[in-house]
């Protein structure tokens, strides 16, 4: 009798085991799929904000109540690849018109200020040099514009809304003097 109560008592606890570790797995997956999730930047598309290997924690709980605003680092599904994401700078939403001219980028037919970039960076264009968003989308650069070391709107034109997986805010990794929140 007492072999029986010690046998269902380590059943129980297994049981009970198995659903603690089932509720944290779930959980887990909620919080991934529904508020963040962590990235690894790869290229220097984004240079000099983010660097080759830095990791971020993006946000994905914003986009259910408001669309990304400019100045945004965002995570996106890439438009000309599929299984990859691109790391970009929100430039100009719906509504907006972009002009890149003599490496200045314009919104709206104002010059924008770009503090995050050092110096007096030039803005390349592929093709393109004039943009309207369409409803719903937005235009993004990296913040890296040397010729050809971001594909970004310039490229592959505007991002639907829909397309964007998260906004990064955070900088985990590595822990230097750039570790913390982003701008």
């Amino acid at each position: 009798m007492e072999f029986d109560d010690e046998n269902k008592k380590e059943k129980n606890e297994l049981v009970e085991w198995i659903k603690s570790i089932a509720i944290a797995i779930l959980i887990a997956i909620l919080i991934k799929t529904f508020v963040f999730n962590t990235t690894y930047v790869v290229g220097n598309s984004m240079y000099p904000t983010l660097h080759d290997s830095d990791r971020l924690i993006a946000f994905k709980l914003p986009l259910y109540f408001t669309d990304p605003k400019p100045g945004d680092i965002v995570i996106l599904s890439a438009p000309d690849s599929e299984n990859k994401d691109y790391i970009k700078r929100v430039i100009a939403v719906e509504g907006d018109i972009v002009q890149i001219s003599d490496g200045k980028i314009y919104v709206n037919g104002v010059q924008i200020e770009e503090n995050y970039l050092t110096g007096d960076e030039y803005t390349h264009i592929y093709s393109e040099n004039y943009w309207i968003i369409p409803e719903g989308e937005v235009f993004v650069l990296g913040d890296n514009r040397a010729e050809g070391a971001s594909k970004d709107s310039r490229y592959f034109g505007t991002v639907k809304i829909e397309d964007i997986k998260g906004i990064a805010k955070f900088r985990y990794y590595p822990f230097d003097s750039r570790f913390g929140k982003l701008n």
